[in-house]
């Protein structure tokens, strides 16, 4: 930049100022047009503004309560309590974001969201219930795994790189991450070690529940581009997170004897302390919970008030595994059947073998979220055989090569290619 003499005064196209000392200016390529500063930070802030006033949804686009469900129904089989509350509540946070600032403004009316709260046994659906919802209204998801996060400062992810996996997820359109839905698993492994105050920081528990609070009930975010720590010379993704839908889900392991202990001396209780209940029943008790309850079970006041709706899922049974085997658009059955067509080989799993399946599931405890691991280890030396064995082929899987009496070979397939 020349000197700031008058013969060469060099002048802001923008606010007409005279640059001096204290007011440096650029000029624009290939012309004598320049700008100064203080106009190039109004431009920023005006541009920050445009980007984080969203156009409100168009409520023609998202579907019903009723047309959520039934759409959760094609994926996710049983729960359908929880099929309701969120397609209530998603419809509701949508519902929302359709009414222009403008409009609350003038009725002095802001109508909050309502972030969710599942409780469930591992493997019960609380993932693909969110994980459907999300696909279905076409907007960016993100899974979080709250086991993995720590307060800021310390070894583990800061709950900004929950954030930096939306923004990914979206292809780094920061408003459309802004209007997508994050799901935290294992949202009960955070909660506080003891409800006595330690001389030790509690950085995994208590100390991440406290970094939840705000991005859950909407703040403007700081998020490191490429994730990890943050360090004071590294620029910054700035997203708001006020109208992202947070659904935490947890196992909640011993909620419900807490729940129990608290009902029983009361007159709505469920029998003798200790007494067996069935999975409707305990599903029924969990639906009971209170903010008293989740206080005692680790969670803090604090990050309650903000998961204002929760919803508990019942533990699937035999019927239950049996129908996710085989009736859903993306049923397991039918992926591995779709693979093997590939290799010309026509697969079919007879009732017994599906039941036996299912049996297993629920002898390891591992809901339907093993049932894949399950196939996979059935179908193992199949797959090692059947890229090489030429022609059409057929193959039923049975009971006793779900327990492994028998042993599909080549040989076994060879004849089938011959029947076939």
């Amino acid at each position: 930049m020349r000197g700031f003499g008058r013969s060469d005064q060099q002048f802001c196209a923008f606010c007409g100022r005279p640059a001096d000392e204290n007011r440096r200016v650029v000029k624009a390529p290939n012309s004598d047009v320049y700008i100064c500063e203080q106009c190039v930070a109004a431009c920023q802030t005006v541009l920050n503004d445009e980007r984080h006033t969203l156009t409100p949804i168009n409520m023609t686009e998202v579907p019903s309560p009723k047309e959520f469900k039934e759409y959760l129904d094609q994926y996710v089989i049983g729960q359908d309590y929880a099929k309701k509350v969120l397609s209530v509540a998603v419809y509701n946070h949508y519902k929302q974001l359709s009414i222009p600032k403008e409009q609350q403004a003038a009725n002095d009316v802001k109508i909050e969201k309502s972030n969710i709260l599942l409780l469930g046994p591992t493997g019960s659906g609380k993932t693909l219930l969110a994980k459907t919802l999300a696909q279905k209204l076409k907007v960016p998801f993100a899974i979080a795994d709250a086991t993995t996060l720590t307060e800021a400062g310390y070894v583990g992810e800061d709950v900004e790189n929950v954030l930096l996996k939306l923004i990914n997820n979206a292809d780094g359109d920061v408003s459309a991450a802004e209007r997508g839905i994050i799901f935290i698993d294992e949202i009960d492994k955070i909660s506080r070690k003891s409800e006595n105050t330690s001389i030790t920081r509690d950085v995994s528990g208590e100390g991440v529940q406290q970094a939840l609070l705000k991005i859950l009930e909407g703040t403007h975010a700081s998020v490191p581009p490429q994730g990890g720590r943050k360090h004071p010379n590294q620029e910054m993704i700035d997203i708001d997170t006020t109208n992202i839908l947070f659904i935490c889900g947890g196992a909640f392991v011993g909620l419900d004897k807490i729940i129990e202990q608290r009902l029983s001396s009361s007159s709505i209780g469920f029998g003798a302390q200790g007494t067996h209940r069935t999975e409707e029943e305990r599903m029924e008790l969990l639906n009971q919970v209170t903010s008293d309850d989740l206080v005692k079970f680790g969670i803090i006041p604090e990050l309650i008030g903000r998961l204002p709706i929760t919803c508990a899922l019942k533990e699937l049974n035999r019927d239950d595994l049996v129908r996710i085997l085989t009736e859903p658009r993306n049923a397991i059955t039918k992926q591995f059947q779709a693979s093997f067509s590939i290799d010309d080989v026509e697969l079919t799993f007879n009732e017994e073998a599906i039941g036996e399946i299912a049996d297993i599931a629920i002898k390891n405890k591992t809901g339907a979220r093993g049932l894949r691991a399950i196939v996979e280890k059935i179908l193992l030396d199949i797959m090692f055989e059947v890229p090489s064995i030429k022609g059409k082929k057929r193959l039923e899987i049975t009971k006793d090569i779900v327990n492994q009496k028998t042993i599909p070979t080549a040989e076994t397939l060879l004849i089938n290619q011959k029947t076939a």
